[in-house]
């Protein structure tokens, strides 16, 4: 059995957001980290590889050379081996564009019968929960999201979606798209001995030519030229005024605080 995680390597939206002449964000300047919800995949994987020595955990991403260094972290919480897309041609894609490339790597490392792709329920810097289920479609493939607990037993997956107002128990038939959420777990740290051995473990790139025997791989079909949405403009939210902090609950503070806000015609 192999489950295919899809990770990705985010802005960390903490800090500033450095953004191109084209209006996309300029992700080598920024500082980024891994994307929470695909941890979450991650560990779920890991997790069942702890419980079946037979299964094989692989991480794919798309993204600029600097990925590497969340890809051998993944290696170091105990995936077996990692994928990096990348090449100038894939720069700029929205939703539909990454899930095409994304989809051409996962058919390139091949899907089994009884294998599982794994994806978090959204990236933080688009938030838009789409790649995902576009690549189940695109795979052909069933899919369930918002996953909050997987069982696997027996040859069956059966696993629990949130709602709204509750939850789903559905039995999944593999091979499958499932899309994870933070309450799923709590994914594990890198270990030491994980650490000294992910440089050891299979880490491969691909460009553009390595995946352009897909039908979907062309140069109108990728990136920022083969994205039907595009990013109008990307900035960071002013800065908000410092506020005043107010102590005390007597009549004194309350004469204060209207005193205050009636110098802002506010009342």
């Amino acid at each position: 059995m192999k489950i295919i995680v899809c990770v990705k390597q985010v802005p960390d939206t903490s800090g500033v957001v450095a953004v191109k002449e084209d209006g996309t964000m300029d992700r080598a300047a920024m500082a980024t980290i891994s994307n929470p919800d695909d941890m979450n995949a991650l560990e779920a994987a890991l997790q069942l590889k702890d419980a079946d020595k037979d299964v094989k955990v692989v991480v794919v991403s798309m993204g600029p050379p600097p990925t590497e260094s969340m890809l051998r972290e993944c290696l170091a919480m105990g995936a077996d081996e990692a994928y990096l897309i990348s090449a100038r041609e894939f720069g700029g894609a929205d939703t539909w564009a990454t899930s095409s490339t994304l989809t051409a790597a996962i058919n390139k490392i091949g899907v089994d019968k009884d294998d599982i792709v794994m994806c978090g329920r959204q990236a933080i810097d688009g938030d838009t929960a789409q790649v995902g289920p576009q690549i189940a479609e695109k795979l052909g493939l069933p899919q369930v999201t918002y996953v909050t607990a997987i069982d696997y037993s027996n040859g069956r997956l059966t696993v629990r979606r949130a709602l709204e107002d509750g939850y789903m128990t559905i039995g999944v038939q593999t091979p499958c798209v499932l899309t994870c959420i933070k309450e799923l777990n709590e994914p594990r740290y890198m270990s030491v001995s994980g650490i000294m051995g992910c440089y050891a473990k299979p880490y491969t790139v691909w460009d553009f030519n390595a995946l352009s025997d897909d039908p979907a791989i062309t140069v109108e079909q990728v990136g920022l030229k083969g994205s039907p949405t595009q990013v109008y403009k990307s900035f960071s939210p002013p800065v908000k005024g410092k506020g005043t902090m107010m102590e005390g609950a007597d009549k004194a503070a309350c004469d204060q605080l209207v005193s205050i806000l009636g110098e802002k015609h506010i009342i």
